[in-house]
């Protein structure tokens, strides 16, 4: 039977160790544009194969603990906490930590391409001044590295939910240039610039990317309003339009009572939400937060699988009432 429309807190942050982190991802919500995972792996490559492949989606790796290198066919490129690193569908990739007990991961799957928010681009395609951020952001692949090799070489190639285990005879890094616009990258989510007014400003502010079907948002550490009357919070209200999940990285969201690093809310359409009783009041005070969180919201409602509904908190709807 279908679920009651509700809203949920998932609690992720004692998720197992397990697989590497292609196999390891463990589904928490869907829809047909994209798929949220978390991913706690155990080793950086299970046996049986070298590299990985989505072969029908964009994967945006929010890199909430660890670091290391990402190694693809466009080259290398190093990566580091709270980076976003955006690899493009067909791209044969693996990620080198440097200790795999650091490593975890939120993961997006995204049907469509990710892409910079249009509003932030001129039609030349430059970003504007007055954007979130500017291409000294974003970082590309700066060693490419060819390997001449022969042998069997096996990359785990997934479409949708499916795995396919493809053995080239030649190093799939056996490249010695290419060119265009289309490559894996990096974005650390501190670099992210936010906007602050004298009043609250909407979600929009924190766009980060742009997919069709949903946009990711960027929480990050910043001054609040300064009218000496505002309030510092979010005001309740309604989606009508948008499920809407935040993926809570570190800090005190300031409307929000119980929620830890780790743990996800999510808001569906249809019905209102707002700031904890007490929060509103508390914000008064409050000149800048520290917190760190990604959002997403999607335009088709999310489906939750069970993993996801075994780290629910069933009470969560009722904390409104104080």
């Amino acid at each position: 039977a279908p679920l009651p429309l509700r809203h949920h807190h998932l609690k992720s942050f004692q998720l197992p160790r397990r697989g590497d982190p292609y196999t390891g991802r463990v589904p928490l919500m869907f829809n047909v544009d994209m798929t949220c995972s978390r991913c706690r792996p155990a080793t950086a490559m299970a046996a049986g194969y070298d590299f990985y492949r989505n072969g029908q989606s964009d994967d945006i790796i929010f890199v909430w603990g660890g670091g290391g290198w990402l190694e693809t066919n466009f080259g290398r490129l190093r990566y580091r906490q709270d980076d976003y690193i955006v690899i493009p569908r067909g791209t044969i990739y693996r990620l080198v930590p440097d200790d795999i007990a650091k490593e975890d991961y939120l993961i997006l799957e995204s049907a469509h391409p990710v892409r910079i928010p249009a509003r932030y681009l001129h039609p030349e395609g430059q970003i504007r001044m007055g954007a979130p951020y500017s291409e000294r952001d974003f970082h590309g692949p700066t060693e490419l590295g060819p390997t001449e090799q022969e042998g069997d070489f096996a990359i785990l190639l997934k479409d949708r939910a499916r795995l396919t285990k493809v053995v080239m005879a030649s190093h799939p890094f056996d490249v010695v240039g290419w060119d265009g616009y289309l490559y894996p990258f990096t974005f650390n989510a501190n670099d992210f610039e936010p906007l602050t007014g004298t009043v609250h400003l909407p979600p929009p502010i924190h766009q980060t990317f742009e997919i069709r079907g949903y946009v990711v948002c960027t929480f990050a550490p910043r001054w609040l309003d300064h009218h000496p009357e505002a309030v510092k919070v979010p005001w309740a209200h309604d989606n009508t339009e948008a499920d809407e999940v935040l993926f809570y990285v570190r800090g005190q969201f300031g409307s929000r009572k119980g929620v830890e690093p780790g743990s996800f809310t999510l808001h569906p359409q249809g019905i209102p939400h707002g700031p904890h009783p007490g929060t509103t009041l508390k914000s008064f005070d409050a000149q800048r937060t520290e917190e760190l969180a990604v959002m997403f919201d999607t335009q088709y409602p999310l489906q939750l699988t069970p993993e996801a509904l075994a780290m629910d908190d069933p009470d969560y709807p009722l904390s409104w009432l104080g």
